[in-house]
């Protein structure tokens, strides 16, 4: 099986040494994505909904450059830092899927990089 990494400029490059993603065979899968500005590798925003709305817009991007669409995605893990942010990422998630509901885990983490 061939294994490929998935690589864009649309989404910010990995900050630690792994790939936005890999394609391994008719498999793929993407790293984990945070609400930052492809160009400049900084936050897009201090709050939950344009940091949300930019992680998103990034794992769209290199679920694109795998030939994918939104549509095809199984299963998502978010992370998030304040569970009190729940109800407000969901609304951008569902919005964001528009329809698509794949599989999905929430879990609250003391930190996120770049903080």
């Amino acid at each position: 099986m061939a294994i490929q990494p998935i690589e864009t400029t649309q989404a910010p490059a990995a900050i630690g040494p792994y790939s936005q993603g890999i394609s391994a065979g008719a498999w793929h899968f993407v790293s984990g994505q945070l609400g930052m500005n492809p160009e400049t590798g900084e936050l897009v925003s201090e709050d939950v909904a344009g940091q949300a709305q930019q992680a998103l817009e990034n794992l769209k991007h290199i679920v694109e450059a795998a030939g994918c669409s939104l549509n095809q995605v199984v299963a998502v893990d978010v992370f998030l830092t304040d569970m009190g942010n729940f109800l407000e990422f969901n609304g951008i998630y569902e919005a964001f899927f528009a329809g698509h509901k794949p599989a999905r885990a929430v879990i609250e983490v003391s930190a996120l990089p770049k903080g």
